[in-house]
């Protein structure tokens, strides 16, 4: 299973890995499950197969969003965030994805109880919590974004994690990214507390690597396959302006970019490339080969007695929070 895992930890905390209960995260750190030959695998069968992206489509069909709200208990601390911080989540994802031509739409949040998902599914020791957990819960299809907020009690310091696009045909259910409840805008995890937890995230889940992908700076190098990110050898913590660890590469670190580490508030920028890239990742390998055009239907002649009514939109309810279920 080829996931991506974000993790936070505190300067001052030489072992947070091994302390499942570390809670002072400063500093973003990630490790990935996908080694470089298999990078290169992907990569060539994804300039084989590219599908090139039809803008209008995806602007007139959002990505749907089902939220799997996680918790151990009814408090906040135990995750049950209201539904204004997921909205405010979403509001989030949409402003960070604007200039790529994707947008999101909540489709529905449930709200399951279970002690064990929310303080055991990460994606090494708690890998049967995981996968329990996303084949109860998960929804839609391929272009379906699940995200499933947790708490990661057994592992100290961890912001999320996601899967790739290229793996969804193979694990349908395990496609989605979870990521800590409180990282999400309003929450408490300073400074990863304004939703770029799930841009970063989703990112990942539309085919985008980290900024730093390889840790070369030598000229003509792939690094994230992006040609109009700067080469960078290795992730930004806080917001270093003017870092740049490829001097002899053109341009500073993409510092700003959502797929570097920076704190929440230093990123604000995809570059159009990446826009590029996403585009043709999600028409690639989470479209279903479209069928052939319909016939124009012809339209019907207008009843002049009869006016059309608009009612209002409707939206999917969550389930009772008390619903609970047991694993």
């Amino acid at each position: 299973m080829l996931l991506t895992k974000l993790f936070s930890v505190s300067l001052s905390v030489v072992s947070a890995f091994a302390a499942p209960n570390v809670r002072a995260p400063r500093q973003r750190i990630c490790g990935t499950d996908i080694s470089q030959s298999e990078v290169v695998q992907v990569e060539n069968s994804f300039v084989a197969n590219r599908v090139r992206w039809n803008r209008t489509a995806l602007k007139a069909a959002p990505l749907k969003v089902y939220w799997h709200v996680v918790t151990k208990d009814d408090t906040l601390s135990g995750g049950n965030i209201p539904d204004s911080q997921i909205t405010a989540q979403v509001d989030v994802l949409n402003a960070a994805y604007a200039s790529t031509g994707v947008s999101w739409v909540l489709a529905e949040t449930d709200r399951i109880r279970s002690a064990d998902w929310f303080s055991k599914a990460d994606p090494e020791g708690g890998q049967d919590y995981q996968t329990a957990m996303k084949e109860a819960l998960h929804k839609g299809g391929p272009r379906d974004l699940n995200v499933y907020s947790v708490g990661f009690e057994d592992y100290g310091g961890l912001l999320g994690y996601s899967t790739w696009p290229w793996d969804v045909e193979d694990l349908p259910l395990d496609d989605g990214v979870v990521i800590l409840y409180s990282s999400v805008p309003g929450g408490t995890e300073v400074p990863f507390d304004l939703g770029q937890t799930l841009t970063h995230e989703a990112g990942h889940w539309v085919g985008l690597y980290h900024t730093f992908q390889g840790g070369s700076c030598v000229a003509g190098a792939s690094g994230d396959f992006v040609d109009d990110t700067p080469a960078e050898r290795s992730p930004a913590f806080g917001c270093p302006v003017g870092r740049d660890t490829c001097p002899t590469q053109a341009g500073a670190d993409p510092i700003h970019n959502f797929m570097d580490y920076s704190d929440d508030a230093c990123m604000t920028e995809f570059t159009p490339g990446q826009a590029e890239r996403l585009q043709a990742a999600l028409e690639t390998f989470r479209t279903v080969a479209p069928g052939p055009e319909p016939e124009p239907t012809p339209e019907p002649t207008p009843e002049p007695t009869t006016e059309p009514t608009t009612g209002p939109s409707t939206t999917a309810t969550s389930p009772d929070p008390a619903t609970e279920t047991t694993t």
